[in-house]
């Protein structure tokens, strides 16, 4: 049931911490390919790359890659998956990190699921339970907390929830994982929202969607992701893919 889903994944040369990070070499191919051919492997109807740097629309092509150009003066993925979206026909948009060479395809496919479960969904996306305690300080590792039924109540940079009086059976904190599938929609309508209070003070635009009334679906995922943000986290995505 593939035939309304396409994935987007926006990617921009001039990344503050890794300069040029989407054509970085991993085992003979640029990042941007591995992420490519992965999210290929899910059950979607095309991928798209979308990005606003000739280099990268070059090497794309090279290889075989759907790319589309889009404007430089987007200031997040979001905006840019939106306007890629608007040339597309699709029913559900899914919004691919552009900077993680070892995605899971089944990712991809857990976290389209709910929406096509359910048509009044507009939002959804996943989280993985931490796994080194030092993730939990690590204000680059966004966490989530959610209610019964699997929403999200709220995104943090900071250790959520607080736990006065922990014990060895107190679960683990929740890590998001920063993959959004969203109703075609809808995903024009969040790129039209003003920002929001909270997301400009934690820096996580998905808090607009938030405080705007929106409810976002968090899919528990099967594995987590492994981004790439530094040299020392290329080396050792090089170390898996030689292994």
């Amino acid at each position: 049931m593939n035939d309304s889903t396409v994935v987007i994944i926006p990617a921009r040369f001039a990344a503050s911490r890794l300069p040029g990070k989407p054509l970085l070499d991993l085992g003979g191919k640029p990042m941007i390919r591995h992420v490519y051919e992965r999210a290929m492997q899910a059950d979607v109807a095309e991928v798209w790359v979308a990005t606003d740097d000739a280099r990268i629309f070059a090497a794309v092509q090279a290889f075989g890659g759907r790319v589309l150009m889009t404007s430089p003066a987007h200031i997040s993925g979001t905006d840019r998956v939106a306007e890629a979206a608007r040339t597309l026909t699709a029913d559900i948009v899914v919004n691919v990190q552009g900077d993680e060479p070892l995605l899971d395809p089944a990712l991809i496919d857990q976290v389209v699921a709910p929406l096509r479960a359910d048509p009044r969904l507009q939002m959804a996306t996943a989280a993985h339970p931490c796994q080194d305690p030092r993730e939990a300080g690590d204000h680059n590792c966004v966490k989530v907390v959610c209610d019964r039924q699997g929403f999200a109540l709220y995104f943090s940079r900071l250790p959520i929830p607080y736990d006065r009086e922990p014990t060895a059976h107190t679960p683990p904190l929740l890590r998001h994982i920063g993959l959004y599938a969203y109703r075609a929609d809808f995903l024009q309508t969040f790129a039209r929202l003003p920002p929001t209070e909270l997301e400009q003070r934690e820096r996580l635009e998905q808090l607009r969607a938030l405080e705007h009334g929106h409810a976002i679906r968090v899919v528990l995922a099967h594995s987590a992701a492994i981004g790439v943000d530094t040299p020392a986290d290329a080396e050792r995505v090089r170390r898996l893919l030689e292994s």
